[in-house]
């Protein structure tokens, strides 16, 4: 066996485990493969003949790909460009016929589906919310030594900090983690991910009384400026409505995404890592779809944390 087949295969040994790391200190499975992708191209590059723990190396290495991608994620919001949220809404509307939402998005994860879900469900909604209110440097503190148990001389080393700088990141990280929303908080999450799953599914199908059923019936979509092609707010309201014009945009929620949206599931667009769209839905106790508010604004969009969740 060849060096570089050798590497290729110690290296899958420890795939499960890098995305796991990138997925909690980065709250996105495509951000978690493309930081364990970054990993691999560093350890083919790279002397690792004394190298006595390969896999303390690479934990170490991916903490840093993803600490680095943590720290330039307030800089990847970029003004949308060209038409971001679908002019059949606006047209529509101003003739007075159905019209409704469509944010798209870049989809697609490499893997298997359920097992991404798998991974996503095991860290859990409540805790990815708390997570993603962390300093990078807390987060990282707290998901390798707490959740990993990474000594905190270590940690210290991806930091760049001293180990009792470190140990004050975790623990101001832990006391955030203690407050972590309630189970009544955890299970409104749950519903709303449900009520957005089936609502991306029936846009996706054309399915008209899917979506009118998710709907409640006075629903209102409400758009920013930036939102429509005309440069202007606009205001829908009634579940035909808005359960038609998700139809007619039905090709383009093929490509849309969940995410958490300052702590609420809602759906994007964000072709190539760059947000542009936010479809925030407000869904009541009974699963239904009360509101809608479709968020394109730059400055706005810059003010939003988001961590893409899988379908």
């Amino acid at each position: 066996m060849s060096d570089s087949d050798f590497l290729a295969a110690e290296f899958e040994l420890h795939r499960d485990h890098l995305r796991s790391v990138a997925y909690r200190l980065l709250g996105s499975l495509t951000e978690a493969d493309d930081a364990v992708q970054d990993t691999w191209l560093r350890l083919t590059g790279a002397d690792t003949s004394e190298v006595e723990n390969l896999a303390g190396w690479l934990t170490t290495v991916v903490a840093r790909v993803s600490l680095n991608m943590l720290r330039s994620r307030r800089h990847r919001h970029e003004q949308p460009v060209g038409d971001s949220w679908p002019s059949e809404a606006e047209a529509a509307a101003s003739a007075g016929a159905p019209a409704g939402p469509g944010v798209t998005g870049q989809g697609g994860y490499g893997g298997d589906p359920e097992e991404e879900a798998v991974l996503a469900d095991s860290v859990g909604l409540a805790l990815l919310v708390v997570l993603d209110t962390l300093a990078p440097p807390e987060r990282l503190a707290f998901v390798l030594h707490d959740m990993f148990a990474m000594p905190f001389a270590e940690v210290a080393a991806v930091l760049g900090r001293s180990p009792e700088a470190t140990r004050q990141l975790a623990s101001r990280a832990r006391r955030r983690v203690r407050g972590a929303p309630s189970p009544d908080r955890a299970a409104d999450l749950g519903r709303q991910r449900e009520v957005a799953t089936a609502f991306l599914a029936a846009s996706r199908g054309g399915d008209f009384a899917a979506l009118f059923a998710l709907l409640d019936a006075e629903v209102t979509l409400t758009g920013d400026a930036a939102s429509t092609p005309a440069g202007r707010p606009m205001t829908i309201r009634g579940a035909d409505l808005v359960a038609r014009g998700a139809v007619m945009a039905g090709d383009r929620a093929v490509h849309s995404q969940l995410a958490l949206v300052d702590g609420d599931v809602s759906i994007v667009y964000a072709p190539a890592g760059q947000l542009q769209v936010v479809l925030a839905l407000t869904v009541s106790p009974g699963r239904r779809v009360t509101a809608i508010d479709v968020i394109a604004d730059p400055e706005r969009l810059r003010r939003l944390r988001v961590a893409v969740l899988p379908d």
